[in-house]
């Protein structure tokens, strides 16, 4: 749940779901709309209105297709002495847009740390690793 409002006449619940799994995805949605129903049904009345779409998908399904973009970002780290870490994506980045769009954009790091929370931050250090990462992925790239 990301918001939550209400009157006495009236509440509405914000819900995100995500997954990094399509099949997980679509069954939590499907759970969702059971509930609903299934409210709908005990309380003998349509009081209960789902409203649902999809805002990005899982960027995964297409890069594992595209490994190649994610090799690039890695040897770019690593010959600038950083270790990546590779952990999976549920979405919610530009980079998954990107992607269903047509060109695989793995998520790269920004340096933020305790990202969506009142004590996130970003180092100044940290950022300009990243820019050398975007840089070295341009240079590489064009090499190739």
């Amino acid at each position: 749940m990301i918001d939550m409002a209400g009157t006495p006449e009236e509440a509405k619940l914000t819900y995100i779901i995500r997954d990094h799994d399509h099949d997980a995805f679509e069954n939590r949605k499907a759970t969702m709309q059971q509930i609903a129903d299934q409210l709908n049904k005990d309380l003998h009345k349509d009081r209960v209105d789902l409203e649902m779409f999809d805002q990005y998908y899982n960027m995964g399904d297409v890069i594992k297709d595209h490994q190649e973009s994610v090799d690039l970002a890695e040897a770019v780290m690593t010959d600038l002495g950083i270790k990546p870490l590779v952990d999976p994506a549920r979405g919610g980045t530009d980079g998954s847009k990107i992607t269903f769009l047509g060109l695989p954009t793995p998520n790269l790091f920004a340096g933020g740390e305790n990202m969506h929370g009142r004590f996130e931050y970003v180092s100044q250090q940290v950022m300009v690793q990243a820019t050398d990462v975007l840089l070295g992925i341009l240079e590489k790239a064009a090499q190739d």
